[in-house]
């Protein structure tokens, strides 16, 4: 079972002899890991994403790349093997490439070579070259639209089809219960604690313990099993941070608009046959949020957020549905799908309580879960 963040490995991934650090400064890769030869100097976070990016950009899982025995020990991921060496070269090879003819501007990364597969096609195929162009999703801002409704517009009705202003503005918090269902089929009790403007924590009740991911307004940390997780507390730093922080302010449609700068007017597309309407906006002014709005219902459909890695953009896809009214008139999807670079995860609310007394406690730093006892 995965979360998010938690990315496939290439380089080596085994958990080293911890040493303190300062409370406000997040752990490095080298100083949580053992063997890392290349991605040094990065926080644990954006090293694990960075697995994550190997991972869709050559279709592999961890012990395609690592060895059959990491799968059940941390520590094996630290071993070498042909394969890891290979993929320390391609990095410096990449990053040459860059150096060299572009700049030093991230133009090449893993992906636009092997797209997807262990070996990249030196053979045009036909049928890529004549069948219907593959949609892609903007991953930078867009012109504005010259002509459709405005962002503002688009916002403004999904406002009123959730309930109206009024309402929203006596939307102070909420809790809820649902499963969480990961990519693997496993199926787990999940709570979600949310508060206004922007404080969320969800739990998930695994077999092996709980799994909390948690940001309380400033800062952001998951917390899980040592069986489940290279790091059991980790810190969220930069993108990982940003994202966690949109996260919740999208349970509050009001803050949406604030939120985000630059915003973008909409654009017609579809979306699993859907009609949608498309508007952007950004966070840091260099990578873009998309938003997907139903055009009949004006209901938030999809939200794909950016993040950034040493060797590319890590994207995150939330689908929101079930749209279902909670006491006070406010709607609320009751139906969220979370994709990333190597995971997908639903969510299924089976209750959702508004305006209920959420403890501060429930936006505190977690715990560091206790190590498994020996055998």
């Amino acid at each position: 079972m995965r979360f998010p963040i938690i990315g496939t490995c290439l380089f080596t991934v085994a958990l080293a002899s911890a040493q303190a650090q300062p409370e406000q400064k997040p752990v490095m890769a080298e100083q949580a890991f053992k063997n890392v030869r290349v991605l040094k100097g990065i926080p644990v976070d954006q090293f694990m994403a960075t697995m994550g990016f190997f991972s869709a950009s050559l279709g592999e899982t961890c012990t395609d790349c690592h060895s059959a025995e990491s799968g059940g020990n941390w520590a094996k991921y630290a071993d070498d093997n042909p394969r890891k060496n290979i993929a320390r070269g391609m990095i410096a090879m990449m990053n040459a490439i860059n150096k060299t003819y572009f700049g030093g501007r991230r133009e090449i990364t893993c992906y636009s070579c092997h797209r997807g597969v262990e070996r990249p096609d030196v053979t045009p195929n036909l049928a890529d070259l004549y069948g219907p162009p593959p949609s892609k999703e903007p991953d930078e801002l867009r012109e504005p639209a010259a002509k459709g409704p405005s962002a503002d517009q688009i916002l403004d009705k999904y406002i009123q089809a959730i309930g109206g202003a009024d309402r929203l503005a006596k939307l102070t918090s909420f809790t809820g219960h649902g499963i969480y269902q990961g990519y693997q089929d496993d199926k787990y009790p999940m709570d979600v604690f949310v508060k206004a403007p922007n404080q969320l924590s969800t739990v998930i009740h695994t077999a092996a313990g709980d799994s909390t991911t948690t940001y309380n307004g400033s800062a952001g940390w998951i917390a899980g099993p040592a069986t489940e997780r290279p790091v059991a507390l980790l810190d969220l730093t930069d993108g990982d941070l940003a994202g966690a922080k949109l996260d919740a302010v999208l349970w509050f449609p009001a803050q949406i608009k604030p939120a985000l700068t630059q915003w973008r007017g909409a654009s017609a597309t579809t979306i699993d046959g859907l009609d949608v309407q498309m508007i952007q906006g950004t966070g840091d002014g260099r990578y873009p949020v998309n938003l997907y709005f139903d055009s009949k219902s004006g209901l938030l459909a999809r939200v794909v957020r950016y993040t950034e890695s040493p060797v590319g953009l890590n994207p995150t896809q939330i689908d929101y549905a079930d749209y279902r009214e909670v006491a006070g008139g406010v709607r609320m999807p009751y139906r969220v799908t979370v994709t990333w670079l190597d995971g997908k995860s639903t969510t299924a609310f089976s209750e959702i309580q508004p305006n209920v007394p959420v403890d501060a406690a429930r936006f505190a730093k977690p715990v560091r879960p206790a190590a498994p006892s020996p055998p």
